[in-house]
């Protein structure tokens, strides 16, 4: 984090929020390079392109894996971040700059998790190196030079795409822009004997945060001109278009979801972010029967605290339903077979749907008390076990509730309100140990 002196105007406010992790609006839920829209008013009609230095050692995770390439719900935290700008569409080209005893390990994450837009780079000693290598090596071909770079932290994941857009445009403009965060904590000095020398007046300055986006000419022509020393030392490319370029830059107060994953707590926090946007909704497939319709708007009415599509099937119409969604329930009647949720399963790896993010689906079985007693009747924990290892390798988490129906409507309703309960935290926490398992309610 660098300190931004700003003046009186260009203050919007004097915040006193915490620093703390926050929510997107809305995490992307679409395939890699694709955008779940484009509105006009984003419309872009000049080249842009992105540097992510991703060199860091992640010393102070005190973790051994650097933090970009520690893993959550299966995949590491540069993924995300890609993801996150390959999703914009007027977004050309992305480069990812890496240690070079890294690049291996990169390129199996681009490979592994089909990124596209995406070339590596060995990075250099430091940041500001690393950096310039990213810069030159979007101008290596003069027709495919940008005319604006966004550079941003590999570490990351949460930019939104109408943020890029406010620093892409006024990048364009004035040939660079950066984003700024109110101080949460005031700034002092310390003499050499470490006692207290002097405090900044915490309401002219701001905190210095990623992304920042130049021309290309202001960037390259700011490396170009620097010192050894800036190149060593230095870690603010907004005061290098500044001292070498005289560009000044447009300071544009950014969101709270621009934070940085520092520590491995914020790892966690990550996560869980992550685990709560993947959770918001599911699609309930009922099989036409009318006991399952019941289920499903009792589900409707309990506490699962996610919002409920249901319908019969996801033939037609509603396979829209396996691009949107990111969690189903499949409900099965007494007699029907594990093959209908199988088909369900099999659906979901055609479309790929499982490549970026897990997907939940939890196989409702109905059975009478009276099914209890009659052997081979109740579902063999072998069948889901076996299905579900399958769907594993996959990124599917098949689960498996067990739901006894009984005429005594208050018994119903208790098991219908377990199973509200069990889904909803099976949808949120996403748990390995637990796939393949098939709970009471």
């Amino acid at each position: 984090m660098n300190l931004m002196e700003v003046s009186h105007s260009d203050m919007q406010s004097d915040y006193c929020e915490a620093d703390r992790p926050a929510h997107p609006g809305i995490f992307p839920t679409c395939e890699s390079g694709k955008s779940d829209h484009h509105p006009p008013e984003l419309f872009v009609d000049f080249p842009v392109s992105v540097v992510l230095p991703a060199g860091g050692t992640g010393e102070r995770t005190g973790l051994q894996t650097p933090k970009q390439f520690c893993s959550f719900l299966g995949r590491p935290l540069i993924s995300y971040t890609i993801q996150a700008f390959e999703r914009v569409s007027w977004i050309q080209h992305i480069v990812v700059v890496v240690a070079k005893e890294k690049m291996d390990l990169m390129m199996d994450t681009i490979q592994s998790f089909r990124h596209r837009k995406v070339r590596v780079v060995p990075g250099g000693s430091t940041r500001h190196r690393s950096i310039c290598n990213g810069v030159l090596a979007l101008g290596e071909r003069e027709e495919e030079r940008p005319k604006v770079v966004i550079i941003h932290d590999a570490v990351r994941p949460f930019v939104e795409e109408d943020f890029l857009y406010k620093i892409a445009m006024a990048a364009k403009e004035l040939g660079a822009a950066g984003a700024i965060r109110p101080l949460v904590s005031t700034v002092i000095a310390t003499t050499s004997e470490g006692y207290l020398d002097h405090s900044l007046e915490r309401a002219k300055y701001r905190a210095s945060e990623m992304p920042q986006g130049f021309t290309y000419d202001v960037i390259y022509q700011a490396y170009k001109r620097c010192t050894e020393s800036d190149f060593e030392f230095g870690t603010e490319c907004l005061h290098l278009a500044l001292q070498y370029c005289g560009t000044n830059a447009k300071l544009i107060e950014g969101p709270p979801t621009l934070w940085k994953v520092t520590y491995k707590r914020d790892l966690a926090a990550a996560e869980s972010i992550i685990k709560e946007s993947l959770s918001r909704s599911a699609c309930v497939i009922t099989g036409g029967l009318a006991q399952a319709a019941s289920l499903a708007e009792e589900l409707q009415k309990a506490s699962l605290d996610v919002e409920l599509a249901v319908v019969p099937d996801l033939k037609g119409d509603n396979a829209r339903y396996l691009f949107k969604e990111w969690n189903f329930i499949h409900v099965s009647g007494s007699r029907s077979p594990l093959t209908e949720v199988e088909a369900v399963l099999v659906a979901l790896q055609e479309e790929n749907r499982a490549l970026l993010h897990p997907v939940v689906v939890i196989w409702v079985r109905l059975s009478s008390t009276d099914e209890l007693s009659i052997s081979g009747r109740v579902a063999e924990p072998a069948a889901i076990t076996d299905l579900a290892s399958r769907a594993k390798i996959r990124n599917i988490l098949l689960y498996g509730i067990q739901l006894h129906q009984s005429k005594d409507a208050g018994r119903w309703e208790g098991s219908v309100s377990r199973v509200a309960d069990i889904a909803s935290a099976l949808i949120r926490e996403r748990s390995p140990a637990l796939v393949g398992q098939l709970l009471q309610a």
